[in-house]
């Protein structure tokens, strides 16, 4: 019998009832939203809507170590990473503030719609990462959104002092860090990702530029 997504997402990511159903919540309103504002691509099915967005993006949350501080997303357009994290988060870390930044003035409606009929007390930010003030987080996510040689850039304006930067990245991601060793340092890890063979987590800190 092949197992669902959302089946596979409550495997690897433990939630109560009350979670899931926000998570459902977010499905549906994703689908609704996505039919005129193109947030994910058209010809998804439900269960790649599970796996690829949702549990693509809740798996990054046990990389942190800290379970307060502020977590800013960077791009985050249909809410992945950012807004399923802060969904999680408001069971397994309810003291993390999440703020969201994306300069698309309709996604950032949507992630606004979503966190208040949710409850996430998540603040939207319509603004581009590089324009936007600092926001001294604690971590820092993006997914899918530059190379890592662009990334870091924002990193070094938005981290605060010992904060650390999570970014999703596919299969090119060792090209793009010899890339970004040409005009940075950084303390690195590395964490295969549980939904895409060739893809993983990086986790960095102590950015600065050389």
């Amino acid at each position: 019998m092949s197992v669902s997504g959302q089946q596979e997402f409550e495997r690897h990511v433990d939630v109560s009832r009350e979670t899931l159903e926000k998570m459902n919540s977010y499905h549906r309103l994703l689908l609704k939203w996505n039919s005129s504002i193109n947030l994910i691509s058209g010809n998804l099915t439900d269960d790649m809507v599970w796996r690829r967005h949702f549990l693509d993006s809740a798996q990054i949350l046990g990389l942190v170590a800290t379970k307060m501080g502020h977590w800013v997303d960077i791009g985050s357009g249909g809410g992945f990473p950012g807004l399923v994290v802060a969904t999680l988060a408001t069971e397994k870390a309810p003291d993390l503030k999440f703020t969201l930044i994306e300069s698309d003035v309709r996604k950032a409606t949507f992630l606004r719609t979503v966190a208040r009929e949710l409850g996430i007390p998540a603040e939207v930010i319509v603004n581009r990462a590089e324009k936007q003030p600092s926001l001294a987080a604690d971590v820092l996510s993006a997914r899918a959104l530059a190379p890592l040689s662009r990334l870091l850039p924002y990193a070094e304006r938005h981290l605060r002092a010992g904060g650390e930067a999570l970014f999703m990245k596919g299969a090119r991601y060792r090209q793009e860090i010899e890339e970004a060793l040409e005009n940075w340092r950084f303390r690195i890890h590395e964490y295969p990702s549980i939904t895409h063979g060739e893809a993983v987590i990086l986790k960095l800190g102590d950015i600065r530029r050389v």
